[in-house]
C-alpha cells in the first residue's frame, strides 16, 4: 500500500509537458525590438503585395515638366529628375527587395542544404569536391563575388538573383556539412544504422530535420544582407535595370541632387536601413527562441 501511495504521488509530481509553441512565442517576443522589426517587415509584405493600390501615382512613367519637385500634396515625397513619384517608386521597390531577397535565400539555401548534407554524410572525395570548392568561394566576401558575377552576367532582376545565390551559397553548406558531421555520430543514428534503414532515409527523416532550427536563424538574419547586397549593385549600376524601381538605384540617382532635393536618397536610404535592421532584430528573436538551452523554459 505505501508503495502504490508512493508510485501516486511521484506520478502527481511529475512536471507538465511543456508547449513549444507557447515557448518559442513568449521567447521571441518578449523584446520591443523585435516586435518593432515584425512590424516594419509587415509594413514592407503589405507595400510589395499591393503596391499597385498603395502607389498613387504610376512609378515608371514620369512627366518632365513635374522633374524635381519638393514634397508637396500631390507628391509626397517629391519627383526625381524624370518627374516620376519618388514615393511610388519606393513602394514597387519594396516588391524588388522582397522578390530578390526571398528568391536568392531559397535557391541557396535548398542547394546548399543538400551539397552540405551529402559532403557531410558520405565524406571523402564527395566531401573533399564540394567543401574545398565552397572554401574557394568564401575566399572572396560576398559583395565582391556578387560584383563579379554581376558584371559578367549583366544588369537584371534575374542576374542578380543568380549572383547573390551564388555568392551566399557557401554559408549555408558550411552550416550544414558542420551540423551533419556532429549528428550523424549520435547514438540514435547508429542505432537506426544498425535497424537497416538506408542513408536517404537517415538524412532526410533523422539529420535534416535538426539542422531546421540554425537554418532558420541563418535565413532570417541573410535576407537583412541580401537586401543590402542588392542594393548595392543597384547602386553601382549593375543591379535593376531602369525603369525598375530598385532602393539602391534610387539613392544613386538623388545623391546629386542632395543639397536641393535629399528626399531622393533619404527615403530609399532610410527604407534600406529600416528593412536590414527589422531582418536582423527578426533574428536575433528566432536565435533566442530556438535556443536548445532555452527548451522546456516557460
Amino acid at each position: 500500500m505505501t508503495e502504490g501511495n508512493a508510485n501516486v504521488t511521484q506520478f502527481q509530481e511529475a512536471p507538465p509537458r511543456i508547449n513549444e509553441w507557447r515557448r518559442f512565442s513568449r521567447v521571441f517576443l518578449q523584446r520591443k525590438l523585435v516586435i518593432f522589426g515584425l512590424a516594419v517587415l509587415s509594413l514592407l509584405v503589405i507595400s510589395a503585395i499591393f503596391a499597385p493600390w498603395l502607389a498613387p501615382h504610376h512609378p515608371y512613367n514620369g512627366n518632365p515638366a513635374d522633374s524635381l519637385l519638393q514634397p508637396s500634396t500631390k507628391y509626397l515625397l517629391g519627383t526625381d529628375i524624370q518627374g516620376r513619384d519618388t514615393l511610388s517608386r519606393l513602394i514597387y521597390g519594396a516588391r524588388t527587395a522582397l522578390i530578390v531577397g526571398f528568391v536568392t535565400i531559397i535557391f541557396a539555401a535548398i542547394v546548399g542544404t543538400i551539397l552540405g548534407l551529402i559532403a557531410g554524410y558520405f565524406g571523402g572525395i564527395i566531401d573533399a569536391i564540394v567543401m574545398r570548392t565552397m572554401d574557394a568561394l568564401m575566399g572572396f566576401p560576398m559583395l565582391l563575388l556578387a560584383l563579379l558575377i554581376s558584371a559578367v552576367l549583366g544588369s537584371g532582376i534575374q542576374n542578380v538573383i543568380i549572383a547573390l545565390s551564388v555568392a551566399t551559397l557557401p554559408g549555408y553548406a558550411r552550416v550544414i556539412y558542420g551540423l551533419t558531421i556532429s549528428i550523424k555520430e549520435t547514438d540514435y543514428i547508429l542505432a537506426e544504422r544498425s535497424m537497416g534503414s538506408d542513408n536517404r532515409r537517415i538524412m532526410l527523416n533523422h539529420i535534416l530535420p535538426n539542422t531546421l532550427p540554425p537554418m532558420i536563424v541563418l535565413i532570417t538574419l541573410q535576407l537583412g544582407s541580401i537586401i543590402l547586397a542588392e542594393a548595392g549593385l543597384s547602386f553601382l549600376g549593375i543591379g535593376i535595370r531602369p525603369p525598375g524601381a530598385a532602393w539602391g538605384s534610387m539613392v544613386y540617382d538623388g545623391y546629386r541632387f542632395l543639397l536641393s532635393n535629399p528626399v531622393l536618397s533619404f527615403a530609399p536610404g532610410l527604407a534600406i536601413m529600416l528593412v536590414v535592421f527589422a531582418f536582423n532584430m527578426v533574428g536575433d528573436g528566432a536565435r533566442d527562441a530556438l535556443d536548445p538551452r532555452l527548451r522546456g523554459v516557460l
